[in-house]
Parts: C-alpha cells; sequence; structure tokens
C-alpha cells in the first residue's frame, strides 16, 4: 500500500469528498440556475465546513482550510473547464476567453463607461455574433433584430428588474405579457395626441432661448439641454416641480442622482443574481429606495397642487380620466411618473448635444439646417407652428444621422433571454440560439456597421434623404435607436418632437460655434455608456443673429 502523499490531517477522504461535492454543485447550479445569490452562496460557504464533520476525524482550523480550498480549487476549476469546452452550448460562438470564463469582465468593462466601444473592437474582430459572457452573445446582425424584439422574439431577460427595490411596484420597464400590454396601452394613450403638449415644449423652449440669450460668457450646452428637458419632463409627468432654467442650475442634484442611478443598473445588470444580496446592505438599500421616493414626493405633489395642463402624463398614468376597469394605486403612478423623467429626460438631452456637435462640427449641414428654418419660417410668430417644424426635412435627417452616430442609450438596454427549461433554444436569422443563453443588440455597433451603412463614422445626413443621389450601402433595418418591437420607447416621437423645437428656435435665434480653446473634435471622447448615455459639456459661443 503506497503512503499517502497528503499530510495525515489532511486525508483522502477529504480530498476526494471536497472535489465530489463541489463537482455536484456545479452540475446542480447549472441545471438549476439560481435567481439570487442569496441561497446558493450560504450553501457554497457552509458546505466545505459540513464535508469535515460528515467525513469525522479531528475539526481543526487546518482541516477547514484544507477543505475550503480544494472545494473552491475545484468548482473554479470546473467551471472554467467547461465553459471553455467544446461541450458548451456556445462553444461555436467566437469571442474573448475572459469574456467566456467571466462576466465579472463585464463588470469591468461597464464600470469604466466604454461598454460600446469594448462591444464595438471585439465586433470588428470576431464578427457579427460574438460571446461576451459564459451565456451571452452579442448580435449585430439587422436579419435577427425583428426576430428578436418583436412580437413573438426573445423575452426580457433579468437585467429589466435591476435596480428595483421590492417595495416598489413593477413598471412598463420590467413588465412583461399581459401586464406589460395592459401597462403599455395606458402609455400609448397618453402619447397618442402629441399636440396636447405643444403649450409645454414652446414654453420650455422659448425660455431655454430666453435664458442663453441672458448669458455673457461661453455656455455649456450640455447643461442647459439638461435643464430643459428636466423642467419640461417635471411639467409633463408632475406639473411642474423643477424650474431649473430659471435658476441655471440642476438645484436638486437630480441628474447626478439619475446618472448614479443608471451607473449602479448597468454595471450590476452584468451579474443579476447579486441584486438580492444588494438589498441586504443598508446602504444601497436605502440609495435605491431613496431614489424611488423622489417619486412618490412628485407625485403625492400633483395631486395637491394640480396640472399647468389639462392632460398631461400624470393624467393618463394615473387614470384621471377613468378609462381603466382598476385605477392604480398612487404607487404605481408615483413609479411610472419618474420612470417618464429617467426615460425621457437624460436621453433627450443627450440627442440635444450630440446633434449640436454634428452640426457646428460639419459647417455644410449646419448652413442647410439653418437655411431650411429661414425659408420654413419667416416671422417669429411662425416659430410656434408645430405642424410647420414636422416639414423640415433635412432637419430630421441630421436627427436621425444623429441617433445613429450617438444613440441615447448605446447598448439598446438589457438583454433578451431564451429561457431555459423552456423546452429548447430558439432559431435567430439561421443561428441557433441555446435555451439560458442571454442577447445583446448593441445599437452603437449596429449603426456603424459598414455592411449596413458606408462610411459609418461619418456623419451623413444625406443618407435619409429619398431625393439625394449619393451611392450609399443605407439598410433601414438595422437602424433601431429607439430599440423595435412591443417594448420600443413609448416616447420616441415625443423626443423627436422637443429636439426639433429647441433646434429651431436656437438656431433661428442665434449663430452657435464652439467656444474658443475648445477642442471640437474631442467631445465624443467624453461619451460615455452607463444605460443610457453620458457626455461631457459642450462650451459654445452664441452670437444673437439680426
Amino acid at each position: 500500500m503506497k503512503p499517502s502523499l497528503l499530510p495525515p490531517l489532511m486525508d483522502s477522504s477529504l480530498f476526494s469528498g471536497a472535489i465530489a461535492l463541489s463537482l455536484l454543485n456545479h452540475i446542480y447550479f447549472h441545471k438549476f440556475e439560481p435567481q439570487s445569490a442569496k441561497i446558493p452562496l450560504l450553501l457554497l460557504l457552509v458546505e466545505p465546513g459540513a464535508v469535515v464533520l460528515v467525513l469525522g476525524g479531528p475539526v481543526c482550523l487546518l482541516r477547514l482550510l484544507f477543505s475550503y480550498i480544494v472545494f473552491w480549487s475545484s468548482l473554479s476549476f470546473s467551471i472554467v473547464l467547461y465553459r471553455l469546452s467544446p461541450f458548451h452550448p456556445l462553444a461555436q460562438y467566437p469571442g474573448p476567453t475572459i469574456c467566456k470564463v467571466t462576466k465579472l469582465w463585464g463588470v469591468a468593462v461597464a464600470a469604466g463607461g466604454k461598454q460600446h466601444l469594448y462591444l464595438k473592437k471585439i465586433h470588428d474582430r470576431y464578427g457579427p455574433y460574438v460571446r461576451t459572457g459564459p451565456d451571452e452573445l452579442s448580435i449585430i446582425d439587422a436579419a435577427a433584430v425583428s426576430q428578436i424584439l418583436n412580437a413573438g422574439g426573445l423575452v426580457k431577460g433579468r437585467f429589466y428588474e435591476s435596480g428595483r427595490h421590492p417595495s416598489t411596484p413593477p413598471t412598463i420597464v420590467s413588465l412583461v405579457g399581459k401586464a406589460h400590454t395592459k401597462k403599455r396601452r395606458v402609455w400609448n394613450r397618453a402619447m397618442a395626441s402629441l399636440r396636447d403638449y405643444d403649450p409645454l415644449i414652446q414654453k420650455r423652449a422659448v425660455q431655454l432661448v430666453t435664458r442663453l440669450g441672458e448669458q455673457r460668457t461661453a455656455v455649456n450646452l450640455a447643461l442647459w439641454f439638461e435643464l430643459f428637458t428636466y423642467d419640461f419632463m417635471g411639467d409633463l409627468a408632475f406639473g411642474g416641480v423643477f424650474e431649473m432654467l430659471q435658476q441655471g442650475k440642476d438645484t436638486d442634484g437630480l441628474g447626478d442622482r439619475i446618472r448614479s442611478f443608471m451607473a449602479a443598473s448597468i454595471i450590476l445588470g452584468n451579474i443579476p443574481w447579486i441584486f438580492g444580496l444588494l438589498n441586504l446592505i443598508p446602504m444601497v438599500g436605502r440609495t435605491i429606495q431613496e431614489f424611488n421616493d423622489l417619486g412618490q414626493g412628485l407625485a403625492t405633489r400633483r395631486i395637491k397642487t394640480g396640472a399647468i395642463h389639462t392632460k398631461d402624463l400624470w393624467y393618463h398614468i394615473a387614470d384621471e380620466e377613468g378609462v381603466e376597469k382598476q385605477k392604480p394605486t398612487l404607487q404605481d403612478a408615483a413609479a411610472d411618473g419618474i420612470v417618464g423623467i429617467v426615460a425621457a429626460s437624460d436621453t433627450t438631452a443627450h440627442l440635444l448635444t450630440s446633434l449640436m456637435w454634428c452640426l457646428v462640427s460639419n459647417p455644410k449641414s449646419y448652413k442647410r439646417v439653418q437655411q431650411e428654418i429661414d425659408a420654413m419660417f419667416v416671422v417669429e410668430d411662425d416659430l410656434v407652428d408645430f405642424s410647420k417644424h414636422q416639414k423640415c426635412v433635412f432637419l430630421s435627417a441630421c436627427i436621425n444621422e444623429t441617433l445613429r452616430l450617438f444613440p441615447p442609450v448605446p447598448v439598446n438596454g438589457g438583454t433578451r433571454q431564451a429561457h431555459l427549461n423552456s423546452g429548447g433554444g430558439r432559431i435567430i436569422a439561421e443561428k441557433y440560439i441555446p435555451e439560458g443563453t442571454s442577447v445583446y443588440m448593441p445599437t452603437y455597433v449596429l449603426h456603424r456597421r459598414p455592411d449596413y451603412f458606408s462610411r459609418p463614422t461619418e456623419f451623413m445626413p444625406d443618407r435619409w434623404l429619398a431625393s439625394s443621389d449619393l451611392a450609399l450601402e443605407h439598410n433601414a433595418s438595422a437602424f433601431m435607436p429607439f430599440s423595435q418591437g412591443p417594448a420600443n420607447c413609448v416616447g420616441q416621437h415625443l423626443a423627436r418632437r422637443e429636439v426639433q423645437a429647441v433646434i429651431i428656435f436656437l438656431l433661428k435665434t442665434f449663430e452657435v460655434r464652439f467656444a474658443k480653446g475648445l477642442d471640437g473634435a474631442a467631445w465624443p471622447e467624453t461619451v460615455g455608456d452607463y444605460f443610457t448615455a453620458t457626455r461631457g459639456p459642450l462650451l459654445v459661443e452664441l452670437d444673437r443673429r439680426v
């Protein structure tokens, strides 16, 4: 009998038992994927110690340490080996080795705010289908867009529940199936007659131009566009609450709170199983709850003070008309109202900022837009004629081109998923997507794929004009700045209406140029991806037109 190579306290039975238990855990949790880390983490912490007790022998620190080391090492090795093996369901899809091994790499990338650029880099290397996680794919195939996002496509992944405190009602963002259809019906009704909101847009657009005209130094358009969108959405959702344009600053720090919340969501959304644990941490749970409480406070104020406009967003989401069979609770309506502010403010501000950067960076396009505006609006009173706004064809083309280059949600929000235990995977664009696979469709990368858009990094609004004689590759089915399908952005037409009004008022009133000393070409480097896009200052000088 050969002598054991292990020290006496670390016998072969303990060694074998720890390895066997680790393999059983891998098999079990692979088959029954946990929705939260609470119970699995507890088990994984307790089991190595339990092995020592069950197998008998002395219970001491050395044996416990040995059991934990063997257990965790074996479990890690087993997981890594399987994920890199040809037996993994996604083995056929290429991608960086580190992404195949762990999604923690995705957390690190997301934390830097450059996830959209990283995805662009790896798609350029590996092609339209890239494995970005152990059970995750990133896809930039126009043929797959409708099959993934439209009715009958893949369902929302767990990312969409990110950041929601257990005490907060689910919103249109996270709901699926009939519940989503019911909630979407309410939002569709709110967005059915956008002309009802024109007076609110006009009021804030005029105020924006007035306040800009009062500035005596270079102005940060990125900031002023944020103030405009916060004030407008405050008017629309809660009857007017902020008045940031008047103050000339974000007095309540709303923008920072929104961006912090969204940054946490995109970072932690890469590992959604951890959310249940985060709510156990008092500081994290309190931060999320305080953000959600903001909606409650604004809703209570709206009920007390009433509307500044007869049929605003609150009128519909709170069902003040009495259309729905069951009236929503204050908590439900408040959660929807704060979603409106979060979803519509920062994204519209980003579109406005990006559009002005594109125009000022491209003088010929800037001049064409301004000439179109001057021809359409001869006198100042015409500026409030929103029916004419829609006739500014070249401006609309510039908006589309900006949305292509700088989509407000660079990676199109969260994942879709072929659910586990669903009876098999799905065929998407002639590719097999195994069950349990999460799927991203990064808008930023899709919009810059040269197969779909010639000269993809250039600002070329003419590609959107039917009258253009440019011989360019142009695949409109690859254009999805507001997503697609039943869960697309319900406020996309309102956002366009806001942007058209602001640009028309701005360019009719001022000549805009980059501030002296500003490296305008460097501004795109300030754009970050934290679910919604963030951006750095855009300093410009304004000269009133005569």
